[in-house]
């Protein structure tokens, strides 16, 4: 046994030299072998432990906080505060007089105060002063609006120049001499849903440049808009709707894509549900601009009715033809003067059918000119006649 063991230890002894010999030879390059030779052939294991993320799984996330930063950097110089100052009257005072026991109490009289406060936000569109915001900001006529830009610099508004088919503004200020940074419009007809939405303005008429980060949720949504800062409100359609948060004091100011180009104006949030706002598409204040510069004023064809569209499933179950009914006719317009009566149907506008995506009379009537003469066909009494109507302007 004692041989056995002898045996037995030896050639370990003798294995362990050849390793060392060889691990040696390795080492020193002995026979052009290298250990890197031999990493194929021995079998790896690893530990099941946390790995930290390879670079590229970093670059979507750091490109968009770089985007939004960037943009923000480059567009909040051109976005505005708007403010409004009021004359407020404070309550009376009464006195006490102990010489007089027939009329103990005097009033002192009420006093006057001008109260100023942050109502909404807008964006500048020209260097020498224009900037835009929404009409139901600036609705109260009798009081005085101000402008305060990022850098707290104050400016009264001069002038207001409200749009009367739209929710929206232009206020003219005095720049200083150098001129105002201007913001880029964009082109809202090319958004896309999922796409990137960067909403900036003064949240809850306190928060000046505030910035939320968003998608654009929908298209084409038709909504009721206002302000609870301003209490109006008015139907829009076609508006733009985004997952940026979107709050009272934020009408006005610009919803912005990742060039940093304004593709909307914001103008409403919903009040039943959580991250959902609405922004007023810049292709219809960019037709309006436009107008505004050729004319200095919003010179927008007017026909004057209110009406709800027929569509064709309503139609087949009232037994009516498709087209716009009318609810109200407003009293001295062009329709009231071409004969225009509450609850005619206008089927046809020169000659064209209101039916299937042409049913929008507002529409229609927006691609025409002051002036214009339209022929309007009109069911009354289960039969249609002609009527011509000559548009006029708003203003």
């Amino acid at each position: 046994m004692a041989e056995k063991s002898f045996r037995v230890e030896k050639l370990i002894l003798v294995i362990a030299v050849i390793l060392l010999g060889f691990g040696a030879m390795v080492s020193s390059g002995t026979w052009g072998l290298r250990w890197q030779m031999l990493e194929r052939f021995i079998p790896k294991f690893s530990i099941n432990q946390p790995q930290t993320p390879s670079p590229s799984q970093n670059i979507r996330i750091v490109s968009e906080e770089s985007i939004i930063i960037d943009v923000v950097d480059r567009t909040s110089p051109a976005v505005v505060t708007v403010s409004i100052t009021q004359t407020q009257r404070v309550g009376s005072m009464f006195e006490f007089n102990p010489f007089d026991p027939f009329s103990p109490f005097h009033g002192s009289g009420r006093t006057t105060q001008k109260v100023e406060q942050d109502i909404g936000s807008g964006f500048i569109i020209d260097s020498n002063g224009l900037v835009v915001t929404n009409k139901h900001v600036v609705s109260d006529t009798q009081s005085a609006y101000r402008v305060i830009t990022k850098d707290n610099k104050t400016y009264s508004v001069l002038k207001i120049y409200r749009d009367p088919a739209n929710d929206l503004a232009i206020l003219k200020i005095n720049p200083p001499a150098g001129g105002l940074p201007v913001m880029q419009l964009g082109d809202s007809d090319k958004i896309k849903v999922g796409q990137l939405a960067i909403a900036i303005g003064t949240a809850l008429g306190e928060f000046r440049s505030t910035v939320t980060t968003g998608v654009i949720s929908g298209v084409g949504r038709g909504i009721t808009a206002g302000d609870p800062m301003e209490g109006a409100a008015e139907r829009l359609d076609n508006v733009i709707q985004t997952s940026a948060a979107i709050n009272p004091g934020n009408s006005g100011g610009p919803l912005l894509n990742s060039s940093g180009q304004v593709i909307g104006i914001n103008v409403a949030v919903s009040g039943e549900g959580q991250n959902i706002g609405f922004a007023l598409p810049i292709n219809v204040v960019k037709d309006a601009i436009t107008n505004f510069n050729t004319t200095g004023q919003f010179n927008r064809p007017y026909l004057g009715v209110r009406y709800k569209i027929v569509t064709k499933d309503v139609a087949v179950l009232n037994e009516i033809p498709e087209g716009a009914y009318i609810m109200e006719v407003i009293s001295g317009s062009p329709a009231d003067k071409a004969g225009i009566k509450q609850d005619d149907i206008i089927t046809k506008l020169d000659g064209v059918r209101l039916s299937g995506s042409n049913a929008e009379l507002s529409k229609i009537i927006a691609k025409k000119k002051v002036g214009d003469t339209i022929t309007l066909t009109v069911w009354r009494d289960g039969k249609e006649q002609t009527l011509n109507a000559s548009l006029a302007s708003q203003e």
